[in-house]
This record gives C-alpha cells, structure tokens and sequence, in this order.
C-alpha cells in the first residue's frame, strides 16, 4: 500500500512544480531563434533595479563630481541658452567648470546620446515646469538634442507661459512652463497677492496632455518674508 502512496506523492510534487514554473516564470519577448543579441560588441554594462531587490538600487544623490576631458556635451554657444545663464557671454574666460560631471557611488551613468533619448521620446511630449531654475534645465536639455537636428527640421513656439521646442522627424516636444509656485497665485482686495494653496487649475490647463511632467518650485517657497498665512 505504500507503493501507490508515493506515487501519488511523486504525481503530487510534479503538478505543484508545473504550477510554480508556471505561476512565477514570464514569457519573454525575446525571439529565443533570435541570437544576434549575444553577439553585440558592447563594453558598457547598464545596471538596470528590479521590483524585488533593493540590493541592486543605484542612488543617484550620493556620489561625487569628477573631471572628464570629453565634456561638456554641447558648446557654450548654443544659440537656446538665454545670455543671463551663459557665463562666457558674461565675461567668464575660463571653460574647465564645464568639464566635470556627476559620478554616483556604485554605478553609471550612460553618458548622454541625443539620437537615442530622441528615439526613446518619439511622438512624446516632455514638459519641464516651475521657476527660472526649470528654464535654466529647459535650455540645457534643448542644447543638448538640438546639435544632431538639420536646421529646418527644429522650432520652437510660445503659448502663453509656456515655450517648445520641436524635434519635428521625431514628433517629439520638450516644453517649460512659468509656474513657479505651481498653486496659483492671485491678486485680492487692495491688490493684496493671495496664494491658492488648493487651486492649481490655470496652471495645470498647460499640462494636459502632457507624456513626462517634471516640477519644481522649491526656490520660491523659501522667500518666508514674502509671505504670510
């Protein structure tokens, strides 16, 4: 009698490892007849953080700067850098504070391909939002995709608070719009400045439809003697 008890056992543990292969193991979109991914000649390896391990996590805020002689990644003379930001039309004469960069402590950061972030962001709008801080990112990220764009093929337009600049044979957007306190801020009785700290809708009509919002606004909210509650 013992016989069949272990084979319904064995039948037992063979069905519940069908489940857990089953249950826990994901179809991949990889074509597996597809191998000319192994043979890629590609010397950088990019950490990637999974879900379920912390371990693996690269954090971006601890690190330090260091030199590298290869930068910047765009020529001071981009012609969408506003002249108040841009130190060399300022008079700065020397260029070496441009040629440091971000390393984090444990890993890399891939350095900077503006055809690859344009393809990534094809038929995507970007919208960069807060105070002149945001504007001075805005810049920076427009000089640094607009040099592999043909002339005719890049733009940028106004409405209202709100300026873009378009990659056009990419379809792809990267807007600023002036909120710099986001909440909406409003003129009350003797012309007294109220802050809406629950209204957010003049601002945010400017956001619809937006692919990738990033915020900022922080700046503003330290000027404590501006303000009173």
């Amino acid at each position: 009698m013992a016989k069949p008890k272990l084979q319904l056992l064995c039948f037992f543990l063979f069905v519940i490892s069908i489940f857990l292969c089953l249950f826990y193991g994901e179809s991949s979109e990889l074509d597996i007849d597809d191998e000319s991914w192994l043979n890629e000649e590609d010397n950088e390896v990019i950490m990637v953080q999974s879900h379920h391990d912390s371990r693996n996590k690269c954090d971006f805020s601890t690190g330090k700067w260091v030199y590298d002689q290869s930068y910047p990644l765009y020529d001071s003379n981009c012609p969408y850098l506003s002249t108040a930001v841009t130190c060399q039309r300022n008079g700065r004469p020397d260029s070496n504070y441009e040629k440091w960069k971000w390393k984090p402590q444990g890993c890399s950061i891939p350095r900077f391909d503006a055809l690859d972030f344009l393809g990534r962001m094809r038929n995507k709008r970007i919208m960069l939002v807060g105070d002149s801080i945001m504007r001075n990112q805005w810049e920076s990220l427009v000089c640094l995709v607009q040099g592999v764009i043909p002339t005719g093929r890049k733009r940028v337009t106004y409405s209202g608070p709100s300026m873009a600049f378009h990659a056009m044979d990419f379809e792809t957007s990267i807007e600023f719009s002036w909120a710099p306190l986001l909440v909406e801020l409003k003129k009350g009785p003797e012309n007294k400045r109220i802050l809406h700290l629950d209204l957010i809708e003049e601002n945010a009509k400017y956001w619809r439809g937006v692919d990738i919002l990033v915020f900022d606004s922080a700046h503003w909210w330290t000027h404590s003697d501006k303000w009173s509650s």
